[in-house]
């Protein structure tokens, strides 16, 4: 395919079949998704639907939201009876935690790369439960097998009784060996619940990857480009009739999964027009030959990248276990050391490049995060390339003079509270304290007491 020069331009370049703006470049698929025309218009079709008669429309949108379950089932290899449509990626961990029983004085056991919502999650869930939370340090180029190793010695060391582990994880682009994982948790005796929220779409099989993983969640609205608000739990055995869903509601008495097709008068348009999403890709492109694209695109995307911000020697420590879709590229030492600066970042080079691009932090250093999709070519990465180095020069610049603003406004604050201080201590010492203290008025008051 022949790069645009301008993002969307070019008859027939895939941009044309999303609703994105043209003016700007899109690098950021990871974070939000985007969803295509064809699905958007699935979408309005049936949001007009229920507007127009919501009483048919709620009566019988368990049904419906049952017949679009087994077509997401059937694109993720699984069964209908297995799986459930939640909100998204953490919704449904927030209702595998909601419904599970985690022992007291146990341990739920974590990777310093997990999702900070899912972390906060789980530190909440332990509490509740009188247990605790134990994080396992994971260098950012460890091999499969280093991983596996070290999250086996971590289970080894302590009860745990949950295993929370990302599928690929979010700010390190990261594809953890979780079939590996699974299997020396369930030999240490802890359960697994594995956070695939970047999984579909982006692996061909996410829950042949996640191994016999007692439970799993993975967003649709990221890769597989459904609408926001669509994401799916799978759960098998007896274990997923402990489920149900965050907010009960009259399908509660009913079994997994069809508990979770209730939602009350939830606009659920989105769950209904995600199979359009999922079956336009493959009409279209195919989703084998679009993941093949969308890695050969990444690998270019960092190289690019990196050349541009003279990190390719950085590389080396990101090739093992990276992201089919996702890349990152070192930040100049300093940037992006934290979250609120990592977002700082991001706003900065959104307005300064029109290039919308993640910036993510993790253990005090800062990356660019790539996404690259269908709409994507090297010429959006060609441009962010082109602009960047200035835009991270401006920016360094600006915050180190912000910093030297702060000192010198906390020297001059700190000399103020000096000076004052001192100008006290005079005013103590000064002769006409003593000769107030004994004016002549002074006495008369002593002499007419």
């Amino acid at each position: 395919m022949t790069p645009s020069t301008e993002p969307g331009h070019g008859s027939g370049h895939p941009f044309e079949d999303w609703a994105l703006d043209p003016a700007v470049r899109h690098l950021n698929h990871g974070s939000y998704g985007a969803v295509p025309r064809a699905a958007l218009a699935t979408q309005e079709a049936l949001r007009a639907e229920m507007d127009a008669g919501p009483d048919p429309w709620f009566r019988g949108l368990p049904e419906r939201v049952a017949h679009a379950r087994a077509r997401v089932a059937r694109y993720l290899r699984t069964e209908p009876g297995d799986l459930a449509l939640v909100a998204n990626a953490s919704a449904g961990v927030s209702a595998v935690l909601g419904s599970i029983t985690l022992p007291p004085d146990s341990e739920v056991l974590l990777t310093d790369h997990a999702y900070g919502a899912v972390v906060w999650a789980v530190e909440r869930a332990a509490r509740r439960a009188g247990a605790r939370v134990r994080t396992v340090h994971l260098p950012l180029g460890a091999t499969a097998e280093e991983i596996t190793t070290r999250v086996g010695d971590a289970l080894a060391a302590g009860p745990v009784s949950l295993l929370v582990v990302d599928q690929i994880t979010s700010a390190t682009a990261r594809v953890l060996p979780v079939a590996d994982l699974v299997e020396a948790a369930h030999s240490a005796g802890a359960r697994v619940l594995v956070d695939g929220a970047h999984g579909p779409g982006m692996l061909a099989d996410p829950l042949a990857h996640a191994g016999d993983a007692d439970y799993w969640v993975g967003n649709l609205h990221k890769w597989p480009c459904a609408p926001r608000g669509t994401g799916a739990l799978v759960a098998r055995g007896p274990l997923a009739q402990e489920l149900y869903p965050v907010v009960d509601s009259w399908g509660a008495p009913e079994p997994f999964p069809q508990r979770f097709d209730h939602q009350g008068t939830a606009d659920l348009t989105a769950w209904l027009a995600a199979p359009a999403a999922l079956e336009f890709i493959e009409r279209r492109y195919g989703w084998d030959a679009a993941r093949t694209r969308m890695t050969r695109l990444a690998d270019a995307a960092q190289r690019t990248l990196a050349a541009a911000l003279g990190r390719t020697g950085d590389l080396a420590e990101l090739a093992a276990c990276a992201a089919p879709a996702m890349r990152l590229v070192p930040l100049p030492a300093g940037l992006a050391a934290d979250q609120d600066a990592a977002h700082a970042l991001q706003r900065r080079i959104s307005a300064r490049t029109g290039c919308d691009v993640a910036c993510t932090t993790w253990s005090g250093r800062g990356f660019l995060r790539l996404s690259a999709h269908l709409y994507n070519d090297a010429a959006d990465y060609a441009r962010l390339a082109e602009l960047l180095p200035a835009c991270l020069a401006e920016y360094r610049a600006g915050a180190e003079a912000a910093v030297e603003a702060d000192a010198d406004a906390d020297a001059a604050a700190e000399a103020a509270v000096h000076e004052v201080g001192a100008a006290g201590a005079r005013a103590a010492d000064a002769p006409g304290d003593a000769r107030a203290a004994d004016a002549p008025g002074d006495a008369r008051a002593d002499a007419q007491a």
